[in-house]
């Protein structure tokens, strides 16, 4: 990639993260903070459910959604297993910028054993590969990360989606005074259950079924700089020459690049 395309990529690893990321260690919470179930360790910058979500204000993000059912419960569990084992070696480590960078590694090696199990699944449900779904699904993204926010890159799989975005930290009047849930005050949370609501309702009547179409929660990790961002976008641009589906990012129908960093 060449210098000036380095350069446009550089700045959505934008603002406090990219200048100083140092800033994003000091602001993760410890591990011993994660394995507190239902902690708040900040009110704008993190919560938990199953998995930790890190949210800070303009931050550049790299989310991944999957369908409901695409990974069996056994193994779900073996990952939550192995994951808590894991945490509480991290939380051993004295040093805060140390256990934050082994917190931030562990993080991408977790995604990268889930997202290969999910190329390798052959008997989840793969509706995003019907062309009237994943169609609706790349304009839904389209529609609610639209200006102001800022939309990166985005792959659509047979059974998940990649993302990555960077939301513009509004205040929503309608749910600032009503949220329909503490996870609503995120902005990144808040667009994520907007285009997976709109998505599942259209989905399942072309498909004519009922119930859970997309798992309810998400992975979510934050981009700390420009280099983790060009790793990041072709993580997910050549996802599906990974999966073996084509030989070419290219030819994959389902995958877009924002025209200003290509």
């Amino acid at each position: 990639m060449s210098r000036m395309k380095r350069n446009r990529i550089s700045r959505y690893g934008a603002g406090r993260i990219r200048n100083s990321p140092s800033q994003c260690r000091l602001h993760i919470p410890s591990p011993r903070a994660i394995l507190r179930s239902g902690t708040f360790v900040s009110v704008r910058t993190f919560y938990r459910r199953h998995l930790p979500h890190y949210q800070p204000p303009e931050a550049t993000y790299f989310v991944t959604f999957r369908l409901a059912g695409s990974l069996p419960g056994e193994t779900i569990e073996r990952l939550k297993q192995e994951r808590v084992r894991t945490l509480q070696q991290i939380a051993g480590t004295k040093e805060n910028e140390r256990r934050a960078e082994e917190f931030h590694n562990y993080q991408i090696s977790y995604f990268e054993q889930f997202d290969e199990l999910l190329d390798r699944s052959t008997v989840s449900p793969q509706w995003l590969n019907d062309d009237r779904i994943a169609k609706i699904v790349v304009d839904t993204i389209h529609h609610f990360l639209a200006h102001p926010h800022q939309l990166l890159c985005f792959c659509i799989m047979p059974n998940h989606v990649h993302l990555i975005c960077k939301p513009c930290n509004l205040v929503d009047r309608v749910s600032s005074v009503r949220l329909v849930s503490p996870y609503e005050s995120f902005p990144l949370t808040r667009i994520l259950r907007r285009i997976k609501g709109a998505t599942a309702r259209q989905a399942n009547l072309i498909l004519r079924r009922q119930g859970a179409f997309w798992q309810h929660e998400s992975y979510d990790r934050v981009i700390r700089d420009g280099e983790e961002l060009e790793m990041t976008l072709w993580y997910v641009l050549n996802n599906p020459v990974k999966a073996r589906l084509v030989d070419e990012w290219q030819k994959w129908p389902w995958t877009y690049c924002n025209p200003s960093i290509m």
